[in-house]
């Protein structure tokens, strides 16, 4: 296929939003889409087999913007960001999280970058808005950080391809139609995920380009609680088995350095009670290189603090998901969806 390098047509952005039990999200969603300074644009609010709707808060700014409400049943959040692809009516639609708050220039952001420098798809960046909570902060710090490798595995520019994450992740009509969107399965093991991956897999081998917009970032909440950080980045580690046994050649080194990180803090533990103390140095090394940088990025030393905790979560939760997905899929070859 030929790439389009620009394009002279209009920009018209459908933003496509899966919903799950999450009302009062939605209204902070909406609130932030009603302040974008180009308000040309189509909302696509999909909820997916919710029973607790947000029928209420779309109504309550159904004159504000352009928006379209749909109640489906659970089909997982892959399937039903395709439900709402196929009903807008742009030629580029933006699949965003409904946990997320979408800063004013957002739109007019995407609209003159796709204008200048035309791409088949792009991702942006997640930030911590100053309103999160301190925890919220330290998991926005450990999954975006290269020393906790969640920078690089989540599809930095410098790696030698980007992955764009479907939190915030547009691709033209295009492409939606060539690829099918994203996986149309339901993961019938949550662990497995990763659609947003594998549909940019799917871009790329159909031989489209995908760009980075860095000024088109969103205030991501992630999780609010360590027990649903943890069982979120397990089901990465799982999940990047469950892709690389599907896409081969896809697995890189940076996606085994949290297992390695598991392995290696796993091997000191009882070296420490065998041996001597000699051997916490190296984690105690890692520990205040993760406490100053956080602590220079956040300027909070009770953001650096919790973002210590959050990055062992992150890099054992991950690795112990690794391990996971390799024994079960691996070794016992159990079908994972």
């Amino acid at each position: 296929m030929t790439q389009n390098t620009n394009f002279s047509s209009t920009i018209n952005i459908s933003l496509i939003v899966p919903v799950y039990n999450r009302p009062d999200e939605v209204r902070e969603l909406l609130e932030s889409l009603s302040k974008q300074i180009d308000m040309d644009f189509e909302l696509m609010i999909v909820e997916d087999g919710s029973t607790l709707p947000c029928s209420d808060e779309v109504k309550a700014y159904e004159g504000k913007m352009k928006i379209k409400y749909f109640a489906k049943e659970n089909t997982g959040p892959g399937i039903t960001r395709n439900y709402g692809y196929e009903r807008c009516t742009g030629n580029y639609g933006i699949f965003l999280d409904s946990d997320c708050i979408i800063p004013p220039h957002y739109i007019a952001t995407v609209k003159k970058s796709l204008t200048n420098q035309y791409v088949d798809a792009f991702g942006g960046p997640d930030k911590a808005d100053e309103s999160f909570s301190i925890l919220q902060k330290a998991i926005d710090y450990t999954m975006t950080s290269f020393i906790t490798t969640g920078g690089i595995r989540s599809g930095s520019k410098k790696l030698d391809k980007y992955y764009p994450r479907s939190f915030n992740m547009g691709i033209s009509r295009e492409v939606f139609e060539s690829t099918g969107g994203f996986p149309a399965v339901k993961f019938a093991n949550t662990k497995a995920a990763g659609e947003d991956i594998e549909l940019s897999i799917m871009i790329y081998k159909a031989g489209f380009k995908i760009g980075y917009i860095a000024e088109a970032y969103v205030y991501h909440k992630r999780r609010t609680s360590l027990k649903m950080f943890l069982r979120q980045v397990f089901n990465f580690g799982y999940a990047r088995v469950s892709l690389s046994r599907r896409n081969k050649g896809t697995l890189k080194m940076v996606h085994l350095l949290p297992l390695f990180f598991t392995l290696g803090t796993g091997a000191l533990l009882p070296m420490l009670v065998l041996f001597s103390w000699n051997f916490l140095w190296p984690l105690m090394v890692f520990s205040l290189i993760v406490f100053l940088d956080a602590l220079l990025k956040k300027k909070s030393i009770r953001i650096a603090g919790t973002a210590l905790l959050t990055s062992y979560i992150q890099l054992i939760g991950y690795g112990c998901g690794f391990i996971s997905g390799w024994w079960e899929l691996c070794v016992l070859k159990k079908e994972n969806i």
